[in-house]
């Protein structure tokens, strides 16, 4: 792959955030991956993600974007519905393509989660024709 040339401005110390407030959709029994009705990890991973998303996609080049890579995460503590949550990313390495995130959650009463997280920065129409070209392998 040709190398992109990159902002100057996509460097570690780039923050993003998301939040949700904890409803039942979001629950361990509603996406699988527990019978206890607080937040599922799954959940929490996906706003991680989009806290990560939100720090760096918008200074990324027309027609590139991000995609996880890798995911070393924390589960600490339950968060029940009601509860709002917040994801937090800093960017902390950029090494080529690949952008590391330091990723922690936290509810309205305590921290809930922790990691780390990386992202490859992708040229999504190269990406796209790879993808087709395993499908009409199947």
């Amino acid at each position: 792959m040709k190398s992109i040339e990159l902002p100057e401005e996509l460097k570690p110390g780039l923050t993003g955030a998301a939040e949700i407030v904890v409803g039942t959709r979001d629950t361990a029994p509603h996406v699988g991956s527990g019978k206890i009705g607080v937040l599922a990890t799954p959940i929490m991973v996906n706003l991680m993600e989009a806290a990560a998303l939100q720090a760096v996609e918008r200074l990324l080049p027309p027609g590139y974007q991000t995609v996880g890579t890798h995911l070393d995460v924390k589960h600490f503590a339950a968060t029940p519905v009601g509860l709002r949550v917040r994801a937090e990313a800093r960017l902390i390495k950029v090494n080529g393509r690949t952008l590391t995130f330091r990723i922690q959650a936290t509810d309205e009463r305590e921290p809930i989660g922790e990691g780390d997280h990386e992202r490859l920065i992708i040229n999504v129409e190269r990406f796209d024709q790879r993808m087709q070209r395993k499908l009409s392998k199947a």
